[in-house]
């Protein structure tokens, strides 16, 4: 990261910042310390998080997929600033949600928050592994606190929170979940991204024969058949019964006012329609629709109908399952980075 220092003049002693950091390397890392335990998560940002920077209108915090590799999203997200002309006055930050446990062996520092990864995992608000006293929302939210302070980043006024496939998992429902969307008066918003399952809010589920296209569905959603044998498709993270971590004290009321309230933009493939990269194949999921391109037009048009959710969605043409072709596409960078 360069710097210009000026020293002449009223300007003498100011320290100017001359461009973003855009390289996935240590020098564009940062520590997010969560709770009182001194615990930290780290994140690669474009700009760093204490430095007052007047340049800053707009923020871009892009969520990882499965694979927690948060340095190649922060590559993606950059990409998409380029091409949207933002980088100069958007803070990009990519969060890594670590894990060491049974299916995740990632290397952690000392310090480092293991989040969990396996069942109710990082991507629905889980409880971290190690320390218990902070979840993976935590780590949003606090980003979110950093951003909204005036005296670091005075001009900053809109930030998108986006994520692909498990990212886009996490999103969905840190979207209907998150207590600081109306507090830090920022303008937030939410970007979810080709995601294998969506929290569905009752026991209803699209009927078998029906299908939806984005202008609506042929047929009604009712109660799930299959709700014997699929004793789950109801349960957290898929449905809103047994919840856990950051919901668990939250009531379905309050969720279902949420997510209808808050602005969220379901970001579509056209072309992600196999049972590829991580597709989640299991009963509830299957309940939710054959395949992510069909799973996120019904759920779209399900909370219209349920919430009369005031959200969009928008289709990526010649993107299939690739967070890079989503994310850089045309359709997704105004989203990205609104004016």
């Amino acid at each position: 990261m360069k710097f210009l220092a000026l020293f002449f003049g009223p300007w003498a002693g100011l320290v100017l910042q001359a461009g973003p950091c855009v390289t996935s390397t240590a020098n564009c890392t940062e520590k997010v310390f969560l709770g009182d335990s001194g615990r930290w998560s780290l994140v690669y940002r474009s700009y760093p998080l204490t430095q007052r920077n007047p340049q800053i209108g707009r923020a871009l915090i892009m969520i990882h997929g499965q694979g927690r590799d948060a340095n190649i999203y922060f590559r993606t997200a950059v990409a998409a600033g380029f091409l949207a002309g933002r980088l100069e006055d958007s803070m990009i930050i990519a969060p890594r949600f670590a894990s060491r446990d049974r299916s995740c062996q990632d290397k952690l520092d000392e310090g480092e928050i293991s989040y969990s990864c396996s069942g109710n995992s990082w991507r629905s608000g889980a409880t971290a592994r190690d320390p218990s006293t902070v979840n993976s929302f935590d780590l949003v939210d606090e980003i979110l606190r950093q951003l909204a302070r005036k005296d670091v980043f005075p001009n900053l006024s809109t930030v998108v929170v986006a994520g692909h496939s498990a990212g886009g998992q996490y999103v969905a429902r840190y979207a209907m979940a998150n207590r600081v969307h109306d507090q830090l008066g920022l303008d937030i918003r939410y970007v979810v991204s080709n995601p294998s399952s969506y929290p569905y809010l009752d026991s209803t589920r699209l009927a078998p024969s029906a299908s939806c296209s984005v202008k609506g569905c042929t047929g009604k959603f009712v109660e799930y058949a299959e709700g014997r044998n699929c004793t789950t498709y109801n349960r957290w993270p898929y449905g809103l019964e047994a919840r856990e971590g950051y919901t668990a004290s939250m009531t379905p009321e309050l969720l279902k006012q949420q997510l209808a309230a808050r602005p969220v933009t379901y970001l579509l493939g056209e072309l992600d329609n196999l049972p590829l990269a991580g597709f989640d194949g299991s009963c509830p999921a299957m309940a939710q629709g054959p395949t992510r391109w069909d799973r996120g037009l019904i759920y779209f048009h399900y909370l219209q109908e349920k919430i009369q959710a005031k959200h969009q969605v928008k289709p990526v043409a010649l993107c299939g399952h690739n967070a890079r072709c989503m994310f850089t596409a045309e359709a997704a960078l105004g989203v990205l980075f609104p004016d």
